[in-house]
């Protein structure tokens, strides 16, 4: 379980196919207090720790995790949102994330507005109903509140704001059309939704 409040932003050090694709991320975090087994968010998706040096970790990514979200498309050298397992009795400062990505999304625009930005960002048909004004959203592991929701035909999207520490610490500070993000919708929103499909008439 994870907060949403980026802490580390790694980097992509090497990616080896053998079986499963072994992926090696470079960090800041101090590896001693990382264990074998341990969870950690990249961009979102929850991996676990199959390794470590000094300064990385590894760990392997399955064909199904590439194929659904943004992990396919990193090569050596892409940046990576991190965040490690929430503990009991610390601070939620986000909002509760599993890890498990719904689907990916895409940045269609981006707005300057004061020393903050405006991303406006297409969602999947199937995730839509699932967003909401005042909502939560996980982008690339990153908690943020919906601003906007604009339903269409066929899709929709909606709109986020990205204050300048988010901006900094995450790599949302370089979204740009055309990017795609790794995207967690609300899991109070998908248990509602749950709960109301089998609602008898």
């Amino acid at each position: 379980m994870f907060t949403g409040i980026i802490t580390d932003l790694g980097r992509v050090r090497a990616l080896e196919p053998r079986g499963d694709t072994r992926l090696t991320i470079e960090t800041g975090y101090d590896t001693e207090t990382i264990v074998p087994g341990a969870s950690i968010a990249c961009s979102g998706a929850c991996l676990t720790v199959v390794d470590k040096g000094s300064d990385w970790f590894a760990a392997d990514v399955s064909a199904e995790t590439l194929s659904k979200t943004t992990l396919g498309d990193w090569t050596p050298g892409t940046a990576v949102n991190l965040e490690r397992a929430l503990r009991l009795g610390e601070e939620l400062g986000g909002h509760l994330v599993s890890g498990h990505v719904d689907g990916v999304a895409e940045i269609v625009e981006r707005t300057e507005e004061g020393d903050s930005l405006r991303l406006a960002v297409a969602a999947p048909d199937a995730l839509m109903p699932f967003i909401a004004v005042k909502g939560s959203v996980t982008l690339d592991g990153t908690s943020l509140t919906v601003n906007r929701v604009i339903d269409a035909p066929g899709g929709g999207s909606f709109e986020i704001n990205i204050i300048p520490h988010t901006a900094a610490a995450t790599t949302l500070g370089v979204g740009r059309p055309g990017i795609r993000v790794n995207l967690e919708i609300d899991m109070l929103a998908r248990y509602v939704q749950r709960l109301q499909s089998r609602e008898k008439p």
